[in-house]
């Protein structure tokens, strides 16, 4: 009887040498980490560099190294929300097409400047805290920018934690949300700087970027944002919403460097859909047209 069992185990383990089977299986694999949001101009282009493999969703930080083949583990990650891998964006310009000049007026964007065919998510407000958001964004590693609203993410500031430990953009989208124009410059100042106090007191570094909620803003806005250490200002081009985007321009396509708009949304705003749904939904609509998404704060 222990020969039997002997002889048993040893076919067995020829068995498992000559297929390759192992206890986890290829999906299990951990995805490479994302670049983390101080990453700044210099260290973005390495980070480009590190994703040119392929299958992963935005370039990995320098020393991360991206999935190597497709049906690796980035596939798998894909598969699981039902979506294909994104190409490979490119490395970012070593030159940022958007700069503040010193002293200068705050920019005021809707789109970047660029040929290649990319594109840039920001998600706002922050209402909506739905767990599997934050896992579905470290299994794909698509870049996003969170603008975010004290009074909807004052309840757990710790929900976006994760969130930017991967890479995603922290960005202010003023304390109340209240439509600015009818503000006074000092009460725009106030609305604008609180945030990004807040913010950098919860994850750690002041937002440079800054939306105003609606997209309405004046004169009185951009100064204000000037005083309160803001790079630009950053509207939209197109926006999701629960099956398709709305677009701006007449031909409704996507533009080179265009910044599309979404929210932080659940299923009684998104009639019975979930966030991750919607998000899969809109990078599907990316991917359509020929698209990958980049890392807005390479560019700006």
């Amino acid at each position: 009887m222990k020969k039997t069992i002997a002889l048993w185990a040893a076919l067995t383990a020829v068995a498992l040498l000559v297929t390759g089977c192992s206890a986890e299986e290829p999906g299990d694999a951990p995805a490479p980490a994302a670049p983390r949001a101080s990453q700044d101009a210099g260290g973005a282009g390495k980070a480009g560099e590190a994703g040119q493999a392929g299958d992963a969703g935005q370039a990995g930080e320098a020393g991360h190294k991206a999935p190597g083949v497709p049906g690796g583990a980035a596939a798998a990650a894909y598969r699981k929300w039902g979506l294909k891998p994104f190409a490979a964006p490119p490395a970012p310009p070593a030159v940022k097409p958007v700069v503040r000049a010193a002293g200068g007026p705050v920019p005021v964007i809707s789109d970047i400047p660029t040929n290649e065919k990319i594109v840039f998510i920001t998600i706002d407000d922050g209402a909506e805290k739905d767990p599997e958001f934050v896992r579905m964004m470290k299994d794909l590693e698509v870049p996003v920018t969170m603008f975010l609203t004290d009074s909807a993410i004052r309840g757990d500031y710790r929900y976006f934690a994760p969130l930017a430990a991967q890479g995603h953009g922290v960005a202010n989208h003023t304390l109340t949300h209240p439509n600015l124009r009818t503000l006074s410059r000092e009460a725009q100042r106030r609305e604008i700087c609180g945030q990004q106090t807040r913010l950098a007191k919860e994850y750690g570094t002041p937002p440079r970027l800054f939306r105003p909620p609606y997209g309405n803003w004046n004169e009185d806005t951009r100064a204000a944002a000037g005083t309160c250490g803001v790079d630009a200002i950053v509207l939209w081009r197109e926006s999701m919403q629960i099956k398709n985007m709305q677009y701006q321009r007449g031909d409704r396509k996507l533009h080179p460097g265009d910044i599309i708009l979404a929210h932080f949304r659940g299923p009684s705003e998104l009639k019975g859909r979930t966030m991750t749904e919607m998000t899969a939904t809109m990078l599907r609509r990316i991917q359509e047209q020929g698209f990958t998404v980049a890392r807005l704060e390479d560019y700006v």
